[in-house]
Protein backbone atom coordinates (compact mmCIF):
# COMPACT_ATOMS: atom_id res chain seq x y z
CA UNK A 1 0.00 0.00 0.00
CA UNK A 2 1.60 3.20 -1.61
CA UNK A 3 2.23 6.43 1.18
CA UNK A 4 0.84 9.56 -0.02
CA UNK A 5 4.78 10.84 0.55
CA UNK A 6 5.44 7.97 -1.97
CA UNK A 7 3.49 10.34 -4.95
CA UNK A 8 4.31 13.94 -6.22
CA UNK A 9 1.93 15.82 -5.52
CA UNK A 10 3.17 19.40 -6.94
CA UNK A 11 0.83 20.76 -9.43
CA UNK A 12 -1.64 18.01 -9.38
CA UNK A 13 -5.19 18.03 -8.20
CA UNK A 14 -5.79 15.92 -4.96
CA UNK A 15 -9.12 14.01 -4.15
CA UNK A 16 -8.82 13.46 -0.55
CA UNK A 17 -11.43 11.15 1.26
CA UNK A 18 -11.65 11.70 4.67
CA UNK A 19 -14.28 10.92 7.82
CA UNK A 20 -15.96 14.24 8.28
CA UNK A 21 -19.07 12.66 10.04
CA UNK A 22 -18.56 14.69 12.99
CA UNK A 23 -20.93 15.01 15.97
CA UNK A 24 -23.58 18.07 15.89
CA UNK A 25 -26.21 19.69 17.87
CA UNK A 26 -29.43 20.64 16.73
CA UNK A 27 -28.40 24.34 15.87
CA UNK A 28 -25.93 22.42 13.68
CA UNK A 29 -22.79 23.61 16.08
CA UNK A 30 -20.16 20.82 15.86
CA UNK A 31 -19.40 19.22 19.19
CA UNK A 32 -16.68 17.58 18.76
CA UNK A 33 -13.91 18.16 15.94
CA UNK A 34 -11.48 15.22 16.98
CA UNK A 35 -12.10 13.61 13.05
CA UNK A 36 -10.78 17.04 11.46
CA UNK A 37 -8.38 17.34 13.36
CA UNK A 38 -6.93 13.74 12.93
CA UNK A 39 -6.65 14.45 8.94
CA UNK A 40 -5.18 18.40 9.05
CA UNK A 41 -1.52 16.54 8.85
CA UNK A 42 -2.32 14.74 5.22
CA UNK A 43 -4.06 18.17 4.01
CA UNK A 44 -1.43 20.43 5.30
CA UNK A 45 1.39 17.96 3.03
CA UNK A 46 -0.53 18.50 -0.37
CA UNK A 47 -0.92 22.21 0.68
CA UNK A 48 2.56 22.53 1.46
CA UNK A 49 3.71 20.79 -1.69
CA UNK A 50 2.29 22.49 -4.02
CA UNK A 51 -0.83 20.75 -4.30
CA UNK A 52 -4.53 21.41 -5.04
CA UNK A 53 -6.58 20.03 -2.73
CA UNK A 54 -10.52 18.25 -2.96
CA UNK A 55 -11.70 16.94 0.27
CA UNK A 56 -14.58 14.86 -0.08
CA UNK A 57 -16.88 12.99 3.18
CA UNK A 58 -20.23 11.84 4.50
CA UNK A 59 -22.53 13.07 7.02
CA UNK A 60 -24.60 11.08 8.69
CA UNK A 61 -27.09 8.57 7.23
CA UNK A 62 -29.37 10.16 4.10
CA UNK A 63 -30.19 7.53 2.67
CA UNK A 64 -28.96 8.36 -0.92
CA UNK A 65 -31.24 11.51 -0.85
CA UNK A 66 -30.17 15.66 -0.28
CA UNK A 67 -31.28 16.38 3.61
CA UNK A 68 -30.33 20.04 4.11
CA UNK A 69 -29.39 18.86 7.97
CA UNK A 70 -26.69 17.12 6.69
CA UNK A 71 -24.77 19.19 4.72
CA UNK A 72 -21.19 19.24 5.19
CA UNK A 73 -21.28 23.43 5.31
CA UNK A 74 -20.63 23.39 8.74
CA UNK A 75 -17.39 21.72 8.45
CA UNK A 76 -16.47 23.85 5.56
CA UNK A 77 -16.37 26.47 8.03
CA UNK A 78 -14.49 24.88 11.19
CA UNK A 79 -11.60 23.04 8.66
CA UNK A 80 -11.13 27.07 7.45
CA UNK A 81 -10.96 28.07 10.76
CA UNK A 82 -8.33 25.18 11.58
CA UNK A 83 -6.24 25.28 8.70
CA UNK A 84 -6.47 29.49 8.79
CA UNK A 85 -7.64 29.39 4.83
CA UNK A 86 -10.49 29.70 3.44
CA UNK A 87 -12.17 26.94 1.84
CA UNK A 88 -14.39 26.72 -0.98
CA UNK A 89 -17.88 24.65 -0.74
CA UNK A 90 -19.28 22.44 -3.52
CA UNK A 91 -23.05 22.66 -3.40
CA UNK A 92 -22.84 18.52 -5.20
CA UNK A 93 -19.89 16.10 -5.23
CA UNK A 94 -20.05 15.35 -8.76
CA UNK A 95 -21.49 17.13 -11.73
CA UNK A 96 -20.86 20.01 -14.26
CA UNK A 97 -21.12 22.80 -11.63
CA UNK A 98 -19.09 20.87 -9.69
CA UNK A 99 -16.08 20.25 -12.61
CA UNK A 100 -16.02 23.98 -12.94
CA UNK A 101 -15.00 24.76 -9.46
CA UNK A 102 -12.36 22.07 -10.16
CA UNK A 103 -10.96 23.56 -13.03
CA UNK A 104 -11.24 27.17 -11.77
CA UNK A 105 -9.06 25.85 -8.82
CA UNK A 106 -5.56 27.36 -8.76
CA UNK A 107 -2.41 25.56 -6.48
CA UNK A 108 -3.30 26.00 -2.82
CA UNK A 109 -7.06 26.41 -3.40
CA UNK A 110 -9.34 23.97 -1.00
CA UNK A 111 -12.19 22.67 -2.18
CA UNK A 112 -14.97 20.49 0.08
CA UNK A 113 -17.32 18.54 -2.03
CA UNK A 114 -20.98 18.41 -0.27
CA UNK A 115 -22.03 15.25 1.41
CA UNK A 116 -21.38 11.53 -0.73
CA UNK A 117 -24.20 10.02 0.83
CA UNK A 118 -26.90 12.12 -0.79
CA UNK A 119 -26.37 10.21 -3.52
CA UNK A 120 -27.40 6.37 -3.29
CA UNK A 121 -24.37 5.36 -5.45
CA UNK A 122 -21.46 5.91 -2.88
CA UNK A 123 -23.00 2.90 -0.43
CA UNK A 124 -23.76 0.51 -3.15
CA UNK A 125 -20.58 1.28 -4.20
CA UNK A 126 -21.52 2.35 -8.00
CA UNK A 127 -19.05 2.11 -10.46
CA UNK A 128 -20.44 5.25 -12.59
CA UNK A 129 -20.42 7.52 -9.10
CA UNK A 130 -16.49 6.43 -8.57
CA UNK A 131 -15.75 7.11 -11.88
CA UNK A 132 -17.55 10.61 -11.78
CA UNK A 133 -15.26 11.25 -8.62
CA UNK A 134 -11.67 10.36 -10.22
CA UNK A 135 -12.55 12.89 -13.10
CA UNK A 136 -12.08 15.07 -10.60
CA UNK A 137 -8.50 14.26 -9.91
CA UNK A 138 -4.63 13.26 -10.84
CA UNK A 139 -4.22 11.27 -7.33
CA UNK A 140 -6.69 10.03 -5.12
CA UNK A 141 -5.82 9.52 -1.27
CA UNK A 142 -7.74 7.48 1.47
CA UNK A 143 -7.17 8.87 4.59
CA UNK A 144 -10.68 7.29 6.13
CA UNK A 145 -9.84 4.72 8.45
CA UNK A 146 -13.40 4.74 10.22
CA UNK A 147 -14.83 3.80 6.57
CA UNK A 148 -12.34 2.27 4.70
CA UNK A 149 -14.28 -0.73 6.10
CA UNK A 150 -16.91 -0.14 4.06
CA UNK A 151 -16.88 -1.00 -0.06
CA UNK A 152 -18.09 2.51 -0.89
CA UNK A 153 -17.35 4.23 -4.44
CA UNK A 154 -15.27 6.71 -2.52
CA UNK A 155 -13.52 3.82 -0.85
CA UNK A 156 -13.36 1.35 -3.29
CA UNK A 157 -14.39 1.58 -6.60
CA UNK A 158 -12.52 4.96 -7.25
CA UNK A 159 -9.31 3.56 -7.08
CA UNK A 160 -10.05 1.71 -10.00
CA UNK A 161 -10.51 5.19 -12.47
CA UNK A 162 -8.22 7.24 -10.20
CA UNK A 163 -4.85 8.26 -12.18
CA UNK A 164 -2.89 7.25 -9.06
CA UNK A 165 -3.75 6.44 -5.34
CA UNK A 166 -2.08 6.05 -2.12
CA UNK A 167 -3.04 6.14 1.73
CA UNK A 168 -2.78 9.33 3.86
CA UNK A 169 -0.93 9.71 7.11
CA UNK A 170 -4.12 8.38 9.61
CA UNK A 171 -5.30 5.36 7.84
CA UNK A 172 -1.34 4.24 7.83
CA UNK A 173 -0.96 5.79 11.46
CA UNK A 174 -4.28 3.70 12.39
CA UNK A 175 -3.40 0.50 10.69
CA UNK A 176 0.45 0.65 12.43
CA UNK A 177 -0.87 1.21 15.88
CA UNK A 178 -3.46 -1.74 15.56
CA UNK A 179 -0.99 -4.20 13.88
CA UNK A 180 2.04 -3.63 16.57
CA UNK A 181 -0.38 -4.37 18.89
CA UNK A 182 -1.81 -7.44 18.13
CA UNK A 183 1.26 -8.78 15.73
CA UNK A 184 4.11 -8.90 17.80
CA UNK A 185 3.14 -6.99 21.29
CA UNK A 186 4.44 -6.46 24.20
CA UNK A 187 3.37 -9.26 26.71
CA UNK A 188 0.95 -9.81 28.47
CA UNK A 189 -1.62 -8.47 25.93
CA UNK A 190 -4.53 -7.72 27.55
CA UNK A 191 -8.05 -7.65 25.55
CA UNK A 192 -10.81 -5.17 27.27
CA UNK A 193 -14.18 -5.82 25.46
CA UNK A 194 -17.62 -4.45 25.93
CA UNK A 195 -20.56 -3.22 24.62
CA UNK A 196 -23.99 -4.65 24.66
CA UNK A 197 -23.89 -7.55 22.28
CA UNK A 198 -22.05 -10.89 21.91
CA UNK A 199 -22.99 -11.08 18.25
CA UNK A 200 -20.76 -8.01 17.23
CA UNK A 201 -17.87 -9.13 18.87
CA UNK A 202 -17.84 -12.77 18.39
CA UNK A 203 -15.21 -12.67 15.16
CA UNK A 204 -13.20 -10.36 17.37
CA UNK A 205 -13.54 -12.80 20.50
CA UNK A 206 -12.39 -16.10 18.44
CA UNK A 207 -9.68 -13.87 16.50
CA UNK A 208 -8.01 -13.12 19.04
CA UNK A 209 -8.62 -16.17 20.94
CA UNK A 210 -4.88 -17.26 19.91
CA UNK A 211 -3.24 -13.92 20.14
CA UNK A 212 -4.05 -12.44 23.64
CA UNK A 213 -2.97 -13.27 27.56
CA UNK A 214 -6.29 -12.07 29.42
CA UNK A 215 -9.60 -11.06 28.64
CA UNK A 216 -11.83 -8.83 30.24
CA UNK A 217 -15.40 -9.01 29.17
CA UNK A 218 -17.84 -6.37 30.41
CA UNK A 219 -21.10 -4.48 29.10
CA UNK A 220 -23.97 -6.48 28.32
CA UNK A 221 -22.39 -8.66 26.10
CA UNK A 222 -20.60 -10.13 29.66
CA UNK A 223 -24.67 -11.18 30.91
CA UNK A 224 -24.27 -13.92 27.84
CA UNK A 225 -20.64 -15.27 29.13
CA UNK A 226 -22.29 -14.93 32.98
CA UNK A 227 -25.58 -17.18 31.98
CA UNK A 228 -23.08 -20.01 29.99
CA UNK A 229 -21.96 -20.11 33.87
CA UNK A 230 -25.29 -21.05 34.88
CA UNK A 231 -25.52 -17.50 36.98
CA UNK A 232 -29.55 -15.76 37.38
CA UNK A 233 -28.82 -12.60 35.79
CA UNK A 234 -32.51 -11.47 36.22
CA UNK A 235 -34.03 -9.22 33.18
CA UNK A 236 -30.74 -8.30 32.30
CA UNK A 237 -30.15 -8.38 28.13
CA UNK A 238 -28.69 -11.69 27.29
CA UNK A 239 -28.55 -13.55 23.81
CA UNK A 240 -29.95 -16.92 24.47
CA UNK A 241 -28.81 -18.26 21.27
CA UNK A 242 -25.45 -17.48 21.97
CA UNK A 243 -24.90 -18.61 25.74
CA UNK A 244 -23.99 -22.12 24.39
CA UNK A 245 -21.22 -20.46 21.95
CA UNK A 246 -20.33 -18.03 24.41
CA UNK A 247 -19.58 -20.92 26.44
CA UNK A 248 -17.18 -22.27 24.34
CA UNK A 249 -15.13 -19.40 24.27
CA UNK A 250 -14.26 -19.31 27.62
CA UNK A 251 -13.65 -23.03 27.71
CA UNK A 252 -10.91 -22.49 24.70
CA UNK A 253 -9.40 -19.71 26.19
CA UNK A 254 -9.14 -21.39 29.62
CA UNK A 255 -7.69 -24.40 27.39
CA UNK A 256 -5.45 -22.28 26.32
CA UNK A 257 -4.11 -20.26 29.05
CA UNK A 258 -5.61 -17.55 28.15
CA UNK A 259 -7.01 -15.79 31.46
CA UNK A 260 -10.33 -14.81 31.18
CA UNK A 261 -12.49 -11.98 33.34
CA UNK A 262 -16.29 -11.31 34.01
CA UNK A 263 -17.82 -9.12 36.50
CA UNK A 264 -18.03 -10.26 40.13
CA UNK A 265 -20.77 -7.24 41.09
CA UNK A 266 -22.90 -5.40 39.10
CA UNK A 267 -25.25 -2.06 39.10
CA UNK A 268 -28.93 -3.01 38.94
CA UNK A 269 -32.06 -1.43 38.16
CA UNK A 270 -35.56 -2.24 37.14
CA UNK A 271 -35.35 -0.14 34.05
CA UNK A 272 -33.33 1.32 31.92
CA UNK A 273 -33.75 5.27 33.13
CA UNK A 274 -31.81 7.83 34.86
CA UNK A 275 -34.24 8.58 37.49
CA UNK A 276 -34.35 4.37 37.89
CA UNK A 277 -34.07 2.73 41.53
CA UNK A 278 -30.49 1.45 41.90
CA UNK A 279 -28.22 -0.22 43.88
CA UNK A 280 -24.99 -2.56 43.88
CA UNK A 281 -25.09 -6.24 44.09
CA UNK A 282 -22.97 -9.19 43.63
CA UNK A 283 -23.36 -10.92 40.18
CA UNK A 284 -25.29 -14.00 41.88
CA UNK A 285 -28.00 -12.10 43.74
CA UNK A 286 -29.31 -10.01 40.54
CA UNK A 287 -33.02 -9.70 41.30
CA UNK A 288 -35.07 -11.39 38.92
CA UNK A 289 -37.22 -8.56 38.08
CA UNK A 290 -33.97 -6.58 37.35
CA UNK A 291 -31.07 -5.77 35.12
CA UNK A 292 -27.57 -5.39 35.32
CA UNK A 293 -26.44 -2.06 33.35
CA UNK A 294 -23.12 -1.37 34.25
CA UNK A 295 -19.91 -3.37 36.51
CA UNK A 296 -19.74 -2.70 39.97
CA UNK A 297 -16.72 -1.42 42.20
CA UNK A 298 -15.64 -4.96 43.24
CA UNK A 299 -15.59 -5.61 39.25
CA UNK A 300 -13.49 -2.95 38.69
CA UNK A 301 -10.81 -2.64 41.71
CA UNK A 302 -10.50 -6.47 40.08
CA UNK A 303 -9.65 -4.98 35.95
CA UNK A 304 -7.74 -2.47 38.11
CA UNK A 305 -5.54 -5.36 39.07
CA UNK A 306 -5.82 -7.89 35.87
CA UNK A 307 -4.00 -4.70 33.93
CA UNK A 308 -1.61 -4.05 36.90
CA UNK A 309 1.09 -6.00 34.61
CA UNK A 310 0.05 -5.16 30.88
CA UNK A 311 2.06 -4.57 28.69
CA UNK A 312 -0.31 -4.12 25.86
CA UNK A 313 -4.42 -3.19 26.33
CA UNK A 314 -6.57 -2.79 23.39
CA UNK A 315 -9.94 -1.58 24.61
CA UNK A 316 -13.16 -1.88 22.44
CA UNK A 317 -16.59 -1.14 24.28
CA UNK A 318 -17.69 0.19 27.28
CA UNK A 319 -18.36 -1.46 30.55
CA UNK A 320 -22.06 -0.23 30.81
CA UNK A 321 -24.89 2.74 29.56
CA UNK A 322 -22.07 4.80 30.16
CA UNK A 323 -24.55 7.78 28.84
CA UNK A 324 -26.31 7.76 32.18
CA UNK A 325 -24.95 9.27 34.96
CA UNK A 326 -26.09 6.24 37.33
CA UNK A 327 -24.36 3.64 35.10
CA UNK A 328 -21.29 5.44 34.02
CA UNK A 329 -18.62 4.81 36.71
CA UNK A 330 -17.27 1.36 35.32
CA UNK A 331 -16.61 2.57 32.17
CA UNK A 332 -15.07 6.40 33.95
CA UNK A 333 -13.39 3.64 36.44
CA UNK A 334 -11.76 1.46 33.06
CA UNK A 335 -10.53 4.97 31.57
CA UNK A 336 -8.44 5.77 34.71
CA UNK A 337 -7.50 2.48 35.40
CA UNK A 338 -6.39 1.65 31.64
CA UNK A 339 -4.93 5.68 31.62
CA UNK A 340 -2.78 4.93 34.79
CA UNK A 341 -1.68 1.53 33.50
CA UNK A 342 2.50 1.86 32.38
CA UNK A 343 0.96 -0.61 28.42
CA UNK A 344 0.79 0.87 25.28
CA UNK A 345 -2.72 1.42 25.30
CA UNK A 346 -5.29 1.49 22.29
CA UNK A 347 -8.80 2.35 22.21
CA UNK A 348 -10.69 1.44 19.28
CA UNK A 349 -13.25 4.32 18.39
CA UNK A 350 -16.99 4.07 18.67
CA UNK A 351 -18.52 4.75 22.52
CA UNK A 352 -15.39 3.90 24.16
CA UNK A 353 -13.48 7.04 22.67
CA UNK A 354 -16.16 9.09 23.49
CA UNK A 355 -16.01 7.94 27.02
CA UNK A 356 -12.31 8.48 27.10
CA UNK A 357 -12.97 11.95 25.67
CA UNK A 358 -15.34 12.88 28.64
CA UNK A 359 -13.26 12.24 31.25
CA UNK A 360 -10.18 14.02 30.13
CA UNK A 361 -7.84 11.57 30.21
CA UNK A 362 -7.31 11.04 26.24
CA UNK A 363 -3.81 12.34 26.26
CA UNK A 364 -2.94 9.85 28.57
CA UNK A 365 -3.60 7.20 25.70
CA UNK A 366 -1.32 6.11 23.38
CA UNK A 367 -3.76 6.01 20.79
CA UNK A 368 -7.27 6.41 19.85
CA UNK A 369 -8.66 5.27 17.03
CA UNK A 370 -11.14 6.99 14.74
CA UNK A 371 -13.34 3.99 13.89
CA UNK A 372 -15.11 1.71 16.00
CA UNK A 373 -16.55 -0.45 13.08
CA UNK A 374 -13.26 0.08 10.71
CA UNK A 375 -11.17 -1.16 14.52
CA UNK A 376 -13.78 -3.99 15.42
CA UNK A 377 -12.82 -5.47 11.66
CA UNK A 378 -9.16 -5.41 12.39
CA UNK A 379 -9.85 -7.50 15.50
CA UNK A 380 -11.50 -9.79 13.15
CA UNK A 381 -8.56 -10.90 11.58
CA UNK A 382 -10.03 -8.96 8.35
CA UNK A 383 -8.54 -7.10 6.00
CA UNK A 384 -10.28 -3.57 4.87
CA UNK A 385 -11.84 -2.91 1.67
CA UNK A 386 -10.79 0.45 1.98
CA UNK A 387 -6.66 -1.00 2.05
CA UNK A 388 -7.54 -3.96 -0.26
CA UNK A 389 -8.14 -1.68 -3.27
CA UNK A 390 -4.95 0.38 -2.57
CA UNK A 391 -3.22 -2.72 -2.44
CA UNK A 392 -4.43 -4.11 -5.56
CA UNK A 393 -3.35 -0.85 -7.66
CA UNK A 394 -0.10 -0.40 -6.10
Amino acid sequence: MRSIKELDVSGKKVLVRVDFNVPMDKHQNITDDTRIRSVLSTLRYVLDNNGTLIIMSHMGRPKGKIVPELSLAPVAKRLGRLLQQNIKMATDCIGPDVKKMVSEMNTGDILLLENLRFYPGEQSNDDELARELASLCDIYINNAFAVSHREHASVAAITRFAPQSAAGFLLIKELDYFHSAMDNPRRPLVAIVGGAKVSSKLGALKNMLGRVNKFIIGGAMANTFLKSQGINIGKSLVEEDLVEEAGEIMKRAISEGIKFYLPVDAVVANQIDPDAESKIVPIQEIPADWMALDIGPATSRLFEEVLHDAKTIVWNGPMGIFEMDAFSRGTVSMVHSVANSYALTIVGGGDTDVAVHSTGQSDRFSYISTGGGAFLYLMEGKILPGVAALDNIS
